[in-house]
């Protein structure tokens, strides 16, 4: 399963208004795991950036003067995100002014929702956590994602932590990989290799065990997983 975790900043609060994209960051999961892959442009809007809005993202009309327009960008971007599903906090904010810019750079792109499915990370938080702040940087806090980077919002910065969030807060934790899927009993690994048993003779391994420190962590850590997943099954 192939997701993109989306943000935007904007010249303000309504595309109908003409406010428009100034900024788009994504990051990429394939089956829950982070690819390295992203996305990010800053865009010159060809209008003037609210006040209101350049305290919230620091983004100056100066810093977008020589950025590309929104269509110079388009085919990069929807090639990025096509077929993915997108997940974003606040939905419907991001994708009204992703429309809103397809549609008035040409109509037969339509709606980013033809192309994309679309999860939005609030609905799910006000689900799981109703009547309790469900904003980016109090479930950061709630789940203990380090976000003391974000003194401004930033598109690409925001989708990072969304990505740590959303991924708390739908499993705990990712699957691991271990090497493969090779059935049990197989005399080969997942790459052909033939397994040969370790000598009896071999030097032990040695065991560290943690330290009281580490266990209060590991225990702070589980606690933050049960609340984000349910019962955990390795409590100590």
């Amino acid at each position: 399963m192939r997701q993109i975790v989306l943000d935007t900043e904007t010249t303000g609060l309504d595309p109908s208004q003409g406010h428009k994209i100034i900024e788009i960051g994504c990051v990429e999961l394939v089956n829950r795991k982070l690819t390295g892959r992203h996305y990010h442009q800053y865009i010159n809007p060809e209008r003037e950036v609210d006040a209101g809005a350049m305290e919230v993202h620091g983004i100056t009309n100066e810093m977008l003067a020589d950025k590309p327009v929104f269509a110079q960008i388009v085919e990069d971007f929807l090639a990025f995100v096509d077929g993915a599903e997108l997940v974003i906090h606040n939905a419907p904010f991001d994708i009204g002014f992703i429309d809103h810019e397809l549609r008035q750079w040409n109509a037969r792109y339509g709606s980013i929702t033809r192309r994309c499915g679309v999860v939005d990370s609030l609905v799910l938080a006000r689900s799981k956590h109703p009547g309790q702040k469900n904003n980016l940087d109090a479930l950061c806090k709630r789940y203990g994602v380090d976000n003391t980077q974000r003194e401004l919002h930033g598109a690409l910065l925001d989708a990072e932590i969304l990505a740590d969030v959303y991924l708390l807060m739908t499993g705990g934790q990712t699957a691991l990989s271990l090497g493969g899927s090779s059935s049990a009993g197989s005399g080969n690994d997942s790459s052909g290799q033939e397994r040969r048993p370790l000598s009896a003779q071999r030097t032990p391994t040695p065991v560290i065990r943690a330290n009281d420190e580490e266990l209060a962590a590991h225990r702070a850590k589980l606690e933050v997983i049960e609340k984000s997943a349910g019962q955990v099954l390795w409590q100590d």
